[in-house]
């Protein structure tokens, strides 16, 4: 793995763009394998490219997000507004913080830009995509948090595909 390290220390924001583009189109394609119960190529080579955009997108923000949110508890703790933490509870403080601060505007954008591609407005279940946060991402980003940083947005990438199996199988048709 020393070499995946180094890739993601030299190029931050590059890495996370594809690991998103690739693991999070993933997931979405599974969602949609489970929920039909085949697997198919569900959207065109055009739209794919286009989904590809949106979590390479997404991606360069949830970096900044994770930086600027590791960063903010750990100035909380220096300014003695937080207690000093073990690497567990720091880990779920900056999951809470970021999820509960960032994660909103992370949920929205993302379905503005699934709108935009579908060519449609769909605004349905936003408000279970919101609660993902709270039982999902909160308890999946602490875990993410209390690795080395260079594992951190593979991680965050890859909990997209288990998220996309979780999705599909509340979606799921009898």
């Amino acid at each position: 793995m020393e070499w995946y390290v180094e890739i993601v220390t030299a190029h931050p924001i590059t890495s996370a763009m594809i690991q998103f583009a690739i693991l999070g189109t993933l997931g979405d394609f599974i969602s949609k394998w489970i929920v039909n119960k085949k697997i198919f190529f569900p959207v065109t080579f055009k739209t794919m490219f286009l989904i590809m955009l949106e979590w390479a997108f997404l991606a360069v923000c949830i970096k900044y997000a994770f930086t600027g949110f590791q960063g903010f508890v750990d100035s909380l703790i220096e300014h003695n507004l937080l207690p000093e933490m073990n690497k567990i509870v720091r880990a779920f403080a900056v999951s809470t913080s970021m999820n509960l601060q960032f994660g909103p505007f992370l949920v929205i954008m993302h379905r503005l830009l699934d709108n935009a591609i579908a060519g449609k407005s769909n605004w349905k279940m936003i408000d279970k995509g919101l609660l993902s946060l709270l039982w999902f991402w909160i308890p999946a980003q602490t875990i993410t948090f209390s690795l080395p940083k260079p594992y951190q947005i593979g991680l965050a990438a890859l909990w997209s595909v288990v998220l996309g199996v979780i999705l599909g199988m509340f979606n799921r048709r009898n």
